[in-house]
């Protein structure tokens, strides 16, 4: 799995309700959702993210509530992975379910600057800032991970196992 976007810089302790703000719970529509991303942390996310774009952040991301919208209002926003140096476990296994690739890299953190063009190479773990040309390394997907993130998450892999 290859990813290529511009990154978008957040700061530590991003919690589920910057990410999507309780008050758009209401609906479980990813596109509706997409539409309120990050909106009180940063009013112009939504119009500047590209498809394929890349959100890179401190650590302790996805922290709070344990809202599967978190992850899925990203996803829907046009963002093929996140980077962190950390996240918090059940935003990590939410975002694994629905199918957004996440990636735990401390140094690849500390390098990449807003707005910088980065490339992802899952499968090897290799996560390369296109800026400055400068290579990290990250822990690969284990096949089964790999898996659930192609498929677009763990329902759809399991409707296609299934004959579905």
């Amino acid at each position: 799995m290859k990813f290529k976007g511009t990154a978008h810089r957040y700061g530590r302790d991003i919690d589920t309700d910057v990410i999507i703000p309780a008050r758009y719970l209401n609906t479980s529509d990813a596109a509706e959702l997409a539409k309120h991303c990050l909106e009180d942390l940063d009013a112009e996310f939504v119009e500047r993210v590209q498809p394929g774009d890349i959100i890179v952040a401190e650590e302790n991301f996805g922290c709070g509530s344990s809202r599967e919208h978190a992850p899925l209002c990203i996803k829907a926003a046009g963002v093929d992975a996140v980077v962190a140096k950390s996240f918090a476990r059940i935003f990590y296994r939410n975002a694994i379910n629905i199918g957004l690739a996440i990636l735990e890299c401390p140094e690849a953190v500390d390098a990449i600057k807003q707005g910088d063009v980065v490339s992802i190479d899952a499968d090897a773990g290799a996560i390369t800032d296109e800026t400055t040309g400068k290579t990290f390394q990250a822990e690969p997907f284990p096949p089964f991970i790999r898996e659930i993130i192609e498929e677009g998450g763990l329902v759809n892999r399991w409707k296609k196992k299934l004959g579905e």
